[in-house]
């Protein structure tokens, strides 16, 4: 018996010392061991660098150059003296200023790059045209290259190894991180990088319609039908099929799941609107933030921009990527609501995502310049983090709301069907939800809902008041 024991003891203690050494080996090859600095230039590819400059073509003549050249120095521009035999076209001229090939350069050995003489600018032999814009590196002045063309975006980068940029970049990299560059270059980012996002979000509809949408001409059930629904659904945080056998042990009333979540999306084809274009009068205190959800056991996203000091939604969206469209979606509902933009009085408060940051950059360059904090960790390990904490807390604090009328549901079966339920959810939190915050009153009092004395008939009001909202867009 003890020789049994003594074995199995022996087993034991050799199990304990592989999971050591597995341990071990986990935590060397593991990017966050501890000692892991967030702000190596390893890791910068997550950061998000200043928009570029922005340079529009306009033509020279080649002749006024000639004569300004004259001019200054005393001695106009020659024609290119040739030692040998002429690569040159003829009836090639410089894109950039007009100059014939009398001025032109063969400027490396007839490999297809030439050089003006009177401009000083290359291009290409096979090219005879610039483009109308291109776009500079705001450090060192010199043009960015187009490196990657990538799903909704390209990539522009600084290849100058002279650049301000670059070489900060480079003085700060430690030894054994140069070492690691000379090997692994591709695992650092160090050159300035601009992306160039070729989707218009200043053109995207913010009011579209979802599907699977009815209209309300009850032949079977009745308003209130559809408001005991909506209570039930939204208010209550139950399912539909939940919902569907509550109004039948309840109140007698035999309805289908299915009726149920058309009934959900119907009312959230009509309120989305009256929601977006509901006057909050925000204040210049927001914040953002993305909690993910599930559609069909695929993870989608749900992302809300709320006013922090009034703790109404403004600004959400729904979306099936982690990306910048749905962020943009959600912060442009958001600016929508201020009807003189406030700038750089507007704080901003998000978290360490980079998303953000290329938000707030498509932002600036369409006019609307505002300061982005980013809140980074669940502990104040910096000033702005102790400083703006609580702002990220009630973003948070809302996202938890929000889970507990989805977890419900054991994920969603659509998207329709999601971006639905989150319409109504923000219809509920802003209009008909008491808040401890507003003393157990909603965020936003209407009248005509004060005036009620039940839920249903709240959400048959509001539904009305939605209504009558759509029809004054269309008449105007």
């Amino acid at each position: 018996m003890d020789s049994i024991v003594a074995f199995l003891f022996n087993i034991i203690y050799s199990l304990l010392a592989k999971i050591a050494d597995l341990e071990a080996a986990i935590e060397r090859l593991s990017p966050s061991k501890p000692g892991f600095d967030i702000n190596s230039p390893k890791y910068k590819r997550f950061t998000v660098d200043k928009p570029p400059i922005v340079r529009r073509f306009e033509k020279q003549d080649y002749r006024e150059l000639i004569k300004e050249h004259a001019r200054l120095f005393g001695k106009p521009i020659k024609p290119v003296r040739r030692r040998g035999e002429c690569r040159i076209d003829p009836k090639a001229s410089c894109p950039y200023c007009g100059a014939p090939h009398e001025y032109i350069y063969d400027n490396d050995g007839g490999r297809g790059q030439l050089l003006c003489k009177v401009c000083n600018n290359r291009f290409a032999n096979t090219k005879n045209h610039v483009p109308e814009m291109f776009l500079q590196c705001p450090y060192c002045g010199n043009a960015l290259a187009r490196l990657k063309d990538r799903k909704g975006f390209v990539i522009h980068k600084c290849v100058n190894y002279r650049c301000s940029f670059y070489k900060n970049a480079l003085s700060a990299l430690t030894k054994d991180e140069r070492e690691e560059y000379k090997a692994h270059p591709y695992r650092f980012k160090l050159h300035y990088i601009y992306r160039e996002f070729t989707t218009d979000f200043f053109a995207m509809d913010l009011s579209s319609m979802p599907g699977k949408a009815v209209n309300f001409k009850f032949r079977k059930f009745s308003p209130h039908i559809l408001g005991l629904c909506l209570t039930y659904v939204v208010n209550c945080s139950l399912s539909t099929r939940a919902t569907s056998r509550v109004m039948l042990d309840v109140h007698g009333v035999k309805i289908s799941h299915g009726m149920v979540a058309r009934y959900v999306q119907s009312a959230s084809a009509i309120v989305s609107q009256f929601v977006l274009d509901y006057d909050y009068k925000p204040t210049n205190y927001l914040a953002a933030d993305e909690t993910y959800v599930k559609v069909k056991g695929i993870k989608h996203y749900v992302w809300f921009v709320m006013d922090a000091i009034k703790k109404s939604i403004l600004g959400f969206a729904v979306s099936n990527t982690r990306t910048l469209e749905p962020c943009m979606v959600a912060m442009r509902r958001a600016f929508a609501h201020f009807k003189d933009f406030p700038g750089k009085a507007l704080r901003f408060v998000a978290d360490g995502y980079s998303i953000y940051n290329l938000a707030r950059l498509q932002f600036e360059m369409d006019g609307k310049d505002f300061d982005l904090t980013q809140v980074i960790g669940l502990t104040n390990e910096d000033e702005v983090s102790a400083q703006y904490r609580w702002l990220k807390q009630i973003i948070e604090r809302l996202n938890r709301t929000f889970k507990f009328s989805y977890r419900v549901t054991n994920s969603y079966g659509s998207f329709d069907g999601a971006d639905a339920h989150v319409a109504v959810f923000v219809a509920y939190y802003n209009f008909l939800r008491p808040h401890p915050y507003n003393y157990w009153k909603p965020l936003n009092c209407i009248k005509e809902l004060d005036a009620l004395p039940n839920m249903p008939a709240k959400w048959q009001k509001l539904i009305e008041l939605s209504q009558l909202h759509l029809v004054s867009l269309q008449t105007t």
